[in-house]
């Protein structure tokens, strides 16, 4: 639980439905027995009657049920993004720990099939699996199982409430082994057989014209503020034709998408509509992904960096770039797509590397079974470019540097030597990209912001990033882009955004 000075202070916030503290912080109500997000709009309860948590698990752990209201299982990320009692801190070690832990759990491909293994999740951050256990209870007053619980438990939640989803395929995706071990947790935690959660969607389907009619519809929320339009702006810029649209007016972006499943590959699209006034996004995504909703959810909110915490980041970049509060990271939904696309894009003009982009998804990519919107291709996978020749690849444009680079990158995600995803070891995955041929530090880091989901990543050799620092005319611009960094740390991929969106648009890559 928070401490008395910071109870005064989510108390107020609380009052205030503070949208920036959404996910920060959940309110325990002693006289209801419900927990509460900060934007909750039922009536504001007494303070005596409130204990606020950092984690909706420490809530659920003292014996509290999500509000049916707010519905907790839709705020924005908030272990391993912040700690509400405590500022961020590249010194504190345990606390990075725990922080990492956290992360680790929260991915879907742990909690959606099956129980993880403990020794899993330690050897991955290098530690025992006592010390992983100590640690993380110490620091967030759960054990790391009760945690993955209630990440199961709200996830289940959120399906029974949205979707027609069968209650078997819920409790599958959200990691229960079993219907009736996921019926006795639920009537156990939340005092409610799932069925109960059920909503008739008739009417809403007939409200919303702009759905597809066959969609999954799930709902998301982010922490204000939130600048939508350099986010679409951003991929509009890098569009690939057949494969992804943006709909400036409509506020919607839409894509293809190919997603591992079982020794299979699952295809589809999605579609994701911002909803500025609710600070929210409604996701769309297409039945054939039904099989895996959690790890596309994880990949959407990467994608659109929802679980960013504009406050740490504003109170670290404020001074040095004041105007763009709002600014977030773009993500990707497929590491493997995002790191061809930052070689294709090395010294060239974003539009000739769209162009590029365009031709590789003609030649190398596949159609999509049932085109929609005109989504029509998936993006290569690495198995076929690994197999490109030279020769194919340099008939639609690609130099013989970036082939090369391509060729490599393909043949180690294929291999299962590298992984391009939020959670791996940083330092070893950069080391990896750069070992590769014609990949340097620009791309590697590139790669860091936008696919590892890496805070403190940045591109020092950046052409309009030396420009906006002013440090192009140095006799080592990328050193003196290093040496100013170093006040923004942890939150340098922040900065790099701010930086280029201070300019005018550039002749380089971004």
């Amino acid at each position: 639980m928070a401490t008395p000075a910071a109870s005064d202070a989510c108390y107020l916030a609380l009052k205030a439905r503070d949208a920036r503290f959404d996910g920060r912080f959940f309110t325990g109500i002693t006289s209801t027995g419900i927990y509460c997000r900060p934007v909750c709009k039922v009536r504001t309860p007494k303070r005596e009657n409130c204990l606020f948590f950092a984690l909706a698990a420490q809530a659920e752990s003292a014996g509290f049920r999500p509000c049916l209201r707010c519905r907790p299982e839709l705020a924005p990320a908030g272990a391993a993004g912040s700690d509400t009692l405590r500022p961020w801190s590249t010194q504190d070690a345990s606390f990075i720990l725990a922080r990492q832990a956290a992360e680790l759990l929260d991915e879907p491909g742990l909690w959606s099939d099956g129980t993880p293994s403990m020794a899993n999740v330690a050897a991955r951050l290098g530690v025992s699996e006592r010390h992983v256990r100590r640690i993380f209870e110490t620091h967030w007053g759960v054990s790391p199982l009760q945690y993955l619980q209630t990440r199961r438990l709200l996830m289940a939640k959120r399906l029974l409430t949205d979707t027609r989803l069968p209650v078997a395929q819920v409790a599958g995706l959200s990691g229960f082994s079993s219907v009736r071990r996921f019926n006795a947790s639920f009537v156990e935690h939340y005092r409610l057989q799932p069925r109960q959660l059920r909503q008739k969607r008739d009417a809403q389907d007939t409200q919303d014209s702009q759905r597809e009619p066959s969609a999954i519809v799930l709902k998301a929320s982010y922490r204000p503020p939130y600048d939508v339009a350099a986010m679409l702006d951003f991929f509009a810029t890098r569009l690939i034709d057949g494969v992804e649209s943006v709909e400036p007016q409509q506020l919607t972006l839409a894509r293809t998408l190919a997603l591992p499943h079982g020794g299979r590959t699952l295809v589809g699209w999605v579609r994701v509509q911002f909803v500025p006034d609710a600070c929210s996004v409604v996701f769309q995504i297409s039945p054939s992904l039904g099989d895996v909703l959690p790890q596309v959810l994880a990949r959407l909110r990467a994608l659109l960096d929802l679980d960013a915490d504009p406050w740490a980041v504003n109170a670290a970049l404020q001074g040095d770039f004041p105007g763009f509060e709002g600014q977030r990271v773009p993500g990707c939904l497929d590491g493997f797509e995002l790191g061809v696309r930052a070689i294709l894009g090395q010294q060239i003009t974003v539009k000739a590397a769209c162009t590029l982009g365009t031709r590789l998804v003609e030649r190398f990519g596949t159609d999509l079974p049932a085109p929609v919107g005109g989504m029509r291709r998936l993006f290569p996978t690495p198995q076929a470019l690994a197999q490109a020749t030279g020769d194919a690849l340099g008939q639609i444009g690609i130099v013989r540097q970036r082939q090369r680079a391509i060729q490599a990158l393909a043949q180690a995600v294929a291999d299962g030597h590298l992984m391009l995803q939020p959670g791996v070891d940083i330092a070893d995955t950069l080391a990896a990209l750069q070992a590769l041929p014609g990949i340097g530090p620009w791309t590697a880091q590139y790669i860091a912001m936008r696919a590892l989901r890496w805070p403190d990543a940045f591109v020092a050799g950046d052409v309009a990033l030396q420009k906006a620092l002013g440090v192009r005319d140095a006799k080592n611009p990328a050193l003196a882009a290093e040496q100013a960094s170093e006040r923004w740390k942890p939150w340098r991929s922040y900065a790099v955004v701010r930086a280029w969106a201070s300019l005018a648009p550039t002749s380089t890559d971004q």
